[in-house]
């Protein structure tokens, strides 16, 4: 695959489903909406007060018995794979799911109704490029427990092998392949979730399958069908009569492929995975594979991420005319030598802003910071951001010489290396929330000669300075 630009997508407009939650057995409307750029997916509890949003995040993974649940401050979203697996096979990016209840539609118990769903909305493409994680180290997570291991190494293109066993001779030894996402909806989306007899009977004897019937699940029968359990099912499932087909699985359905199991594991980790938040280019190789160890797998690969994130040093052509020279910036920024800590800005959008600055053996901080070891000190550093984050937040008004910038608040301050005369200080600062009644909250990252030195969070507020002050 070339590096060409992708862009982001949602979808045209808003879609609705109706159904029974698997676990809960509560009926429950679903509606994907389209969502702005860099928004990711997120589910929404309309029924809950203040209609709490959970992002499709791997920290808020809290339990994985009984599918992939999520949960942030208190609000739960049940069994959120199958509807993560589909719009990660029809490579949307931004979507809002809103929910009536804590459990989406288990529908068929596969990603087939989502995907006609979200085709049926259409899918739009937006102005933003698509971040994409370009895996170029062999990542693994093991569970030693289960012997269940991921592993994900570099390739052209997302791909995923799954490998199943669960050491019974009705299911056996099964693998599974997608060489290219554009293949899930033909190949991988309608495969249904499927259970052991003897886990069905646990569940029912602890009122577990409350929205369970024997059309979104195969079940595949690993001991002798006692009576008892034979009638229990009958009642459960609302069948007059069941029966054991020759392949070992009940008779309520017929297999999609001999492969059905290693599939459908295949849509879960496709599911699961999307919860590092961002596309990963690589092949996913899963041996065992369940929501706990895949769900771990997230974890460690989103950490992987945000460290990479956090050290890669923005693309700066020195050669080009910068965006703002020093005197565009003292238009905007109130402070003057020698307390101007940037030379040029960059980058400018609604969201973050690059900025540089050249340190000299000249600044007037080095003559007592240290004599004969001269150092930048860090808290000219955090300005200096402070100060570049301020163009980002003064940009947002049409009079910046009218406004001046504090400080609110400043969190997680690390210093990672010295910055000494001769080196070039780029600054990145990204919003981490739009800017609200002149409120800017922001991550700061400060690399010296393409190294990370300086990160932090920063918050400032801009505010309009009376004419009396100014004078």
């Amino acid at each position: 695959m070339s590096d060409q630009v992708i862009k982001q997508r949602t979808i045209a407009k808003e879609v609705s489903l109706t159904g029974v939650g698997l676990h809960t057995g509560m009926n429950v409307t679903m509606t994907f909406k389209p969502a702005a750029e860099n928004h990711g997916y997120a589910f929404k509890r309309v029924d809950l007060e203040g209609q709490p949003v959970i992002e499709a995040d791997a920290n808020y993974v809290v339990n994985t018995q009984r599918g992939t649940n999520l949960e942030k401050m208190g609000v739960k979203i049940q069994t959120s794979e199958h509807v993560l697996a589909a719009l990660v096979g029809l490579e949307i990016d931004n979507v809002l799911i809103e929910l009536n209840a804590p459990e989406p539609p288990i529908m068929d118990g596969s990603s087939k109704y989502f995907i006609e769903a979200l085709k049926k909305a259409g899918i739009v493409a937006q102005e933003a490029e698509r971040d994409e994680f370009i895996v170029t180290d062999v990542i693994s997570y093991t569970d030693e427990e289960t012997g269940s291991e991921i592993t994900i190494i570099p390739s052209d293109e997302y791909q995923v092998t799954t490998m199943v066993d669960f050491g019974t001779k009705v299911l056996g030894t099964q693998n599974a392949t997608l060489k290219h996402l554009s293949e899930f909806e033909k190949e991988i989306a309608n495969s249904r979730t499927f259970s052991f007899l003897h886990e069905i009977e646990t569940l029912l004897e602890h009122g577990l399958i409350k929205g369970g019937d024997l059309n979104n699940a195969i079940v595949y029968v690993d001991k002798e069908l006692s009576k008892e359990t034979m009638e229990k099912l009958k009642v459960a499932f609302k069948k007059d009569s069941i029966s054991v087909k020759p392949n070992g699985i009940l008779d309520n359905l017929t297999l999609h492929y001999p492969n059905e199991a290693a599939r459908h594991k295949l849509l879960d980790v496709i599911g699961d995975l999307a919860l590092i938040g961002t596309r990963v280019r690589g092949k996913v190789i899963a041996n065992k594979p369940g929501h706990f160890v895949n769900t771990q797998f997230a974890k460690k690969v989103s950490k992987i991420i945000k460290i990479e994130k956090r050290n890669k040093v923005p693309k700066i052509d020195l050669n080009q005319p910068p965006l703002m020279d020093i005197n565009q910036i003292m238009k905007m920024l109130p402070h003057r030598p020698p307390f101007l800590l940037v030379d040029r800005i960059l980058e400018l959008s609604d969201s973050h802003v690059v900025g540089m600055k050249n340190v000299t053996m000249n600044e007037p901080f080095f003559v007592g910071h240290f004599p004969g070891a001269p150092i930048m000190p860090g808290v000219l550093q955090v300005e200096a951001l402070a100060q570049t984050g301020g163009i980002l937040a003064l940009s947002t008004v049409p009079d910046p010489e009218n406004y001046l910038t504090y400080f609110m608040k400043i969190d997680n301050v690390k210093f990672k290396q010295q910055v000494i005369p001769g080196d070039t200080l780029i600054f990145k600062m990204d919003l981490i929330s739009p800017i609200r009644r002149g409120i800017c909250h922001m991550q700061a990252y400060a690399y010296a000669n393409g190294k990370l030195a300086t990160e932090a969070e920063l918050m400032a507020q801009i505010v309009k300075v009376k004419e009396e002050t100014k004078k």
